[in-house]
């Protein structure tokens, strides 16, 4: 027998009498400032509620009115909308065909990747898919409580480097469980609604934890009449025999729409589904299956299809039950018996007929349900399985199916669609994107973001080698592009990396008492020391809304490098960005008419210099005047 040990502190009568209250009213428990709670992390009391609870009459009380609220709801709206000093910074040694690919992977805090695709991909993406926290309290959520101190401010802002973790444990016994999750995924929801397309739609897996605030959510972002569907997955293939409660088999996969534009596709027949039709009487219209020919009406409810039909063998009245008539009247009838449409079963044997359905007069595809059985689209088993033998067992926890994500690319993108996962984790979404390009020939370009989360020293992730989540990601692309074969074409199986990191710009604000000398001297350029010309190219793409994974070459133009982005095929007119850095030395060189001549006969969209780039305020001037007297549609800026 366990003895328990005496408590050294003195009763917290507060939180007991809390306890209590919560244990009665049930009803009265909330998050936030408004009650009562332990410093360990009891439950919170609404006093209002519990005032109404305590009377037989109306109680005075604030405002009711039919959302969702919780404490820090405005503090995630403000964390959506603010802006922040921010870039992506290529990483070649981390990507796969970066010159070529037209995949993207982002290492960093997805909140800030939202933002930074604001300009780029605003409206264009087609599906997003993510597999957030389900915050059960035993993994991690986002620490997005940024603002409560200039300090903090000024990291959250990028004004500081980010030392500190965005990642926290989220357990129970916080007073805010429930808080903290909502204002997290609000935010994130907020941005991602902008990115897609009028006909996008977006898939959430989510548990029983979170699954209703996800939903009341979704109807404030999106409208509750966009969220269209709440999918089962049978994530489970048997129960645990020691679960204490009621075998849990199922995640839910909730799925909203932009807008009415979005259409749902068909999904494909299996194999085992065509081997249902057949021809076995060479019947002209081709392969078919048989089908009721009754109906769930009464006679009753449909007296014109209560009727004898003669059968064609006994030459006797068939009747159809008083329950279930027949499926059509009796002109109808008499066409199906003239175009052989009735099937009466081998030699004739049957009672009362079926309807032959043919293959070549239905759809070309299923309409999807919400029940997804693990037959269908695998289980948690098969996703370790997946991963197991990509990049090791247990590297990840949990894991999604490929077959599971394949399912909602057919449902909800096609073609050169951009799709997006900006909780990317193991990268099973992008592993699911190159499978089905591999087998339907599409060229559909994905979208992942993953922070680079660090794994504990103890775990077998970190055993493995790996450093951080992100790593784990890329390597699982890899992995994944090695073990794809594509029999229809040429797949695409690389990505472009980049960082998110603080600007590429200094901070010149100064007020004159914080100004010395020492600080102007370090003001010479105001681009920071250890930002490449790349870093300057890829930053200025990001803020001129040019989709970063276009190809960039480079070349030399009148004895200076230049940067071309999406070069034409064929000749040198309209490529969608050309970017030179040069400088000059000892007040010559840099920038000056002879290049501008050069690369107004070019006709790019979009021209970039360095602001330092000119030998003089003149000289700037002189330049900008030549390239739009020569070429009127360029649009010249600088850093």
């Amino acid at each position: 027998m366990t003895i328990e040990k005496l408590a050294p502190a003195t009763p917290d009568i507060a939180a007991q009498n809390v306890a209590r209250i919560a244990e009665l009213f049930p009803e009265c428990v909330t998050e936030g400032p408004w009650g009562t709670a332990s410093d360990t992390g009891g439950p919170v009391i609404d006093f209002d509620l519990l005032r109404q609870a305590l009377s037989n009459h109306l109680v005075e009380g604030p405002q009711e009115r039919y959302r969702l609220d919780w404490p820090g709801k405005r503090q995630a709206l403000l964390n959506a909308n603010t802006p922040i000093d921010k870039t992506l910074r290529p990483m070649r040694e981390d990507s796969v065909d970066f010159d070529t690919t037209r995949n993207l992977f982002i290492e960093g805090d997805n909140l800030d990747a939202l933002k930074l695709l604001q300009e780029t991909y605003l409206g264009k993406v087609k599906l997003i898919y993510i597999d957030p926290p389900y915050n059960t309290g035993k993994d991690f959520v986002y620490d997005d409580n940024f603002a409560q101190s200039r300090e903090n401010y000024e990291t959250g802002s990028g004004q500081r480097d980010e030392e500190r973790g965005r990642l926290i444990a989220n357990p129970e016994t916080n007073g805010r469980f429930h808080s903290d999750w909502l204002s997290m995924i609000y935010s994130r929801l907020k941005l991602a609604r902008n990115l897609l397309r009028d006909d996008g739609s977006i898939f959430i897996s989510i548990d029983d934890t979170e699954h209703s605030n996800l939903e009341k959510i979704l109807c404030e972002v999106f409208g509750a009449d966009n969220v269209i569907a709440n999918i089962i997955w049978q994530k489970k293939y048997a129960v645990s025999n020691d679960d204490p409660n009621i075998g849990l088999m199922h995640d839910y996969i909730v799925c909203v729409r932009k807008s009415e534009s979005f259409e749902r596709r068909l999904l494909p027949r299996t194999e085992k589904q065509l081997k249902r039709y057949t021809n076995p009487d060479n019947h002209p219209l081709g392969r078919w299956a048989s089908d009721n020919y009754v109906s769930n009406k009464s006679k009753v409810e449909r007296p014109t299809l209560y009727y004898p039909i003669r059968h064609p063998k006994t030459g006797e009245d068939v009747w159809p039950d008083e329950d279930a008539v027949w499926r059509y009247n009796r002109d109808q009838h008499e066409r199906m018996v003239a175009e052989d449409r009735l099937y009466w079963g081998p030699d004739q044997s049957y009672n009362k007929p079926r309807l032959k359905r043919f293959l070549l007069e239905i759809q070309d595809g299923l309409v999807p349900t919400t029940w997804w059985p693990h037959e269908e689209v695998g289980h948690n088993d098969e996703a370790q399985k997946e991963t197991g033998v990509l990049i090791g067992k247990k590297i990840f926890d949990t894991p999604k199916p490929v077959r599971l994500l394949q399912r909602i690319l057919d449902i909800s993108a096609s073609g050169s669609d951009i799709v997006m996962d900006f909780f990317a984790g193991s990268g099973a979404f992008g592993h699911a994107v190159m499978a089905c390009n591999a087998a339907t020939g599409q060229t559909l370009r994905y979208i992942l973001v993953q922070i680079d989360e660090r794994p504990s020293e103890s775990s077998t992730t970190f055993q493995a080698g790996f450093k951080t989540i992100a790593q784990v990601t890329r390597e699982r692309l890899r992995q994944a592009a090695s073990s794809i074969k594509a029999p229809l074409g040429i797949l695409d199986t690389g990505f472009r990396t980049f960082r998110i990191d603080s600007g590429n710009f200094i901070e010149t604000r100064r007020t004159p008492q914080a100004t010395t000398q020492a600080s102007l001297a370090g003001m010479v350029s105001h681009i920071k020391d250890d930002r490449s010309d790349e870093d300057l190219l890829f930053g200025a793409l990001v803020a001129w809304g040019v989709d970063i994974t276009l190809p960039v070459v480079t070349r030399e133009l009148t004895g200076r490098a230049i940067w071309l982005v999406d070069p034409p095929a064929a000749g040198n007119a309209g490529a969608a960005l050309i970017a030179c850095f040069a400088r000059p030395s000892n007040g010559k060189g840099g920038i000056d008419t002879e290049l501008a001549d050069a690369l107004a006969a070019m006709a790019p969209l979009r021209v970039l210099f360095r602001d330092d780039g000119f030998a003089s305020d003149a000289a700037k001037e002189n330049v900008t005047s030549r390239i739009k007297q020569r070429s009127p549609d360029t649009s010249v800026r600088v850093l």
